[in-house]
């Protein structure tokens, strides 16, 4: 299990080099170019024209609407936003070079990304665009009676098309940290799906070939496309891994039998859209845009500083949950302008909120950040995270810091302070060197056992704490210095490339939860 979280943590901090929006758009434009080539030799439905033809008025449409939209709610105008929905819709609509079928085109654009500010709450979307394009341009066909403009056709799932949308769907999935619920929702899809099938030709008195069923559910259903470019979308997730689940099983179920409702067939694009609404209504507090005012910022070591934002409303969060905070500059680079950032502060403390960032990065996200004056006004576009402790608190932990990683135990130690709980807590905190100790004050006042791997040896510890003294943290390392490992629950914080490395190291403990920094 340690070998498996070592790997998908050394893919993480590779996709991680991009951001989730800019990674989305790379892969459509891959499969865009590809279904071209395709066409060529008849490898797709589409022909090549009509590919052409589709792609220039969804991109059109999609970005006008978007421009106009952005400009009326006074929003940083995000392109990338506006071809990812053109780009989904491409292979989602059925492409065409006829008038009526590209105006059809152009009204599921239009709507798709009309529905990113007239379907929102306090300033996000609540459903997936694309899929409400898909789906209300389905509903206009069938109340217009005008059968040309076309419906959802969902052409991608082609069997040339099949290995390249699951290759880079994977990768999409990993960046967006959803693999769990994205892997339940295929399960749940592809059988229900699978069992719809063989029930079809047994209707038709047909025998069943169960190796032609099962391979034409596998490379010639959209579900493997849906599941990472449409369900996968972090925005229209509730914050919590089980609520994710539950979104997954309903996604999955009407995804694989599509519900019909007099003429209206609920396709796929349906199924998303109802996943959204369940999703919105499991977490419509955290799931809104939050203002948060920066107050300051104190430097923590020579590279770490803390900065400290006052919330303009109400926001609920457990100790441990990460945000996305947004800033807005220009010439933003690959990884785009919003980054994910564990709370640093408990929720005793709020209005007040706190995160941590390390200095000195060549990004232009963290050069924007550093230069933010008191009183600037930033958006958070979501709270998120199940890297939080055990609901029991008789059952002992293992902390794993790993530099900048230390942030989101620093809530949890400031929650459990705050609030007057208490637990079996032990602290391994590693640094490049003994200066580089962030939040010393608070894991002092937290009166646990610290044990810190680091180069050179720090001074002044306290008298629960102690230095490993050149102990290399590996498997056997670790059980030196923490010899009741394998009766606590081990969590451990860093960036993914380390947190591969450290991974091994866990291996002995009673079980293992991580949280990846990615995109820094």
């Amino acid at each position: 299990m340690t070998f498996v979280t070592a790997q998908w943590n050394r893919l993480l901090a590779i996709v991680g080099r991009l951001s989730t929006y800019r990674l989305v758009l790379v892969a459509l434009s891959i499969l865009t170019l590809l279904s071209l080539v395709l066409a060529l030799f008849d490898r797709v439905a589409p022909s090549a024209p009509a590919l052409l033809a589709t792609f220039v008025v969804l991109n059109a449409v999609c970005v006008a609407v978007d421009a106009v939209g952005q400009r009326l709610t006074r929003r940083t105008w995000r392109i990338e936003s506006s071809l990812i929905t053109a780009g989904i819709l491409m292979f989602v609509l059925y492409p065409t070079a006829e008038p009526t079928g590209l105006m059809g085109v152009a009204i599921a654009g239009a709507l798709a990304s009309g529905s990113k500010y007239v379907l929102a709450w306090r300033g996000r979307h609540i459903v997936n665009p694309a899929a409400f394009g898909a789906s209300a341009l389905s509903v206009v066909t069938l109340l217009s009676g005008a059968q040309g403009l076309g419906a959802a056709g969902w052409w991608v799932g082609a069997p040339a098309l099949a290995l390249p949308v699951i290759v880079l769907g994977f990768l999409v999935v990993a960046r967006a940290g959803k693999l769990r619920p994205v892997a339940l929702f295929l399960v749940v899809a592809l059988s229900v799906n699978l069992a719809r099938v063989a029930l079809v030709y047994n209707g038709a008195g047909a025998a069943v070939d169960v190796a032609t069923v099962i391979s034409s559910v596998l490379w010639s259903s959209p579900f493997f496309f849906l599941a990472a470019f449409m369900f996968s979308e972090p925005l229209t997730q509730p914050p919590r891994r089980w609520q994710q689940f539950v979104v997954a099983v309903v996604v999955g179920v009407l995804a694989g039998a599509p519900l019909t409702l007099g003429p209206l067939v609920l396709g796929p694009e349906a199924a998303v859209v109802i996943g959204n609404v369940v999703a919105f209504a499991f977490a419509y507090a955290t799931r809104a845009r939050l203002q948060l005012t920066f107050v300051g910022r104190e430097s923590l070591t020579p590279s770490v500083e803390e900065l400290s934002f006052r919330a303009s409303r109400r926001l609920r969060f457990e100790a441990g949950q990460y945000l996305e905070l947004e800033v807005p500059h220009p010439h933003a680079d690959a990884r785009g302008t919003r980054r994910e950032f564990s709370i640093v502060s408990a929720p005793e403390e709020l209005p007040v909120v706190k995160i941590a960032m390390r200095r000195g990065s060549q990004s232009t996200y963290k050069q924007a950040l550093a230069e933010i004056e008191p009183g600037r006004r930033l958006s958070v576009t979501g709270i998120w995270g199940d890297f939080v402790l055990p609901r029991n608190p008789e059952t002992p932990v293992l902390l794993v810091a790993a530099g900048i990683g230390v942030t989101p135990f620093v809530s949890q130690l400031r929650h459990l302070r705050l609030s007057g709980g208490a637990r079996d807590v032990v602290f391994v905190y590693v640094a490049s060197g003994a200066e580089e100790l962030a939040f010393r004050h608070d894991l002092e006042r937290a009166g646990i056992p610290v044990i810190v791997f680091t180069r050179d040896e720090p001074t002044a510890l306290p008298s629960h704490w102690r230095w490993a003294e050149g102990v290399r943290l590996d498997a056997e390392g670790l059980q030196r210095v923490v010899p009741d490992l394998a009766s606590r629950h081990a969590y451990i914080s860093g960036p993914p490339g380390l947190i591969a490395d450290l991974a091994p190291a866990l291996e002995h403990a009673r079980g293992l939860t991580t949280d990846a920094f990615a995109g820094y």
